[in-house]
C-alpha cells in the first residue's frame, strides 16, 4: 500500500511547545499489519527506539552504525483513508533544525534522517491529533529519553 503523495512539507508544526520547520521524506515501502516497523528506512538500519500513538500507530527511531545517521517513520496501525501523519526528528541541542514529514498518508509518514552519531535527538511523530515526542534520547546509547503525549 502506497502512501498518499499529498505532502505539507513546508507547514509550521507546534510540537511539545518547539516550533519546527520540516524538509519532506520519500518512501515507498509498505507497512506491516498492526503498525510494525516497514523498513522504510533502509537496508543496515535497527530500530533502536519505539513509542506508541495511543491506538493509532507506533513512532520507529532507527539507526544505522554504518552511516551514524538516525531515521524516524512513523507507521499507522490500520492503513486506510488518507489522514494527517507526522515523523520528526532533531538533535537535542538545537545545533540544527528538526527535520520532518507530515502530510495525508494512507500508511505512514517519514523516513526523516539525521546524523546523529553520538548525539541525543528529539524524535516523534503523530496519526490524526494524537502525538508523541521522546525529547534526549538515544545519545550514542539505548536510552528511554522523556516520553510527552498528547
Amino acid at each position: 500500500m502506497k502512501r498518499s503523495s499529498l505532502l505539507i512539507g513546508s507547514t509550521a508544526l507546534a510540537l511539545a511547545g518547539t516550533a519546527t520547520m520540516g524538509l519532506a521524506g520519500t518512501a515507498s515501502a509498505a507497512p506491516l499489519a498492526g503498525g510494525a516497523y516497514n523498513g522504510a528506512c533502509g537496508s543496515g538500519y535497527r530500530v533502536v527506539n519505539s513509542a506508541p500513538v495511543s491506538g493509532k500507530g507506533t513512532v520507529y527511531l532507527t539507526y544505522s552504525a554504518k552511516t551514524g545517521k538516525n531515521c524516524v517513520v512513523t507507521v499507522r496501525n490500520t492503513p486506510g483513508k488518507a489522514v494527517i501523519v507526522r515523523a520528526e526528528l532533531g538533535p537535542s541541542d538545537h545545533s540544527s533544525a528538526p527535520v520532518f514529514d507530515s502530510g495525508k498518508y494512507t500508511a505512514f509518514a517519514g523516513p526523516v534522517f539525521l546524523a546523529a552519531k553520538g548525539r541525543c535527538v528529539d524524535w516523534g511523530g503523530a496519526v490524526e491529533s494524537v502525538s508523541v515526542r521522546v525529547a534526549g534520547s538515544n545519545c550514542g546509547r539505548l536510552a528511554a529519553g522523556m516520553v510527552v503525549r498528547h
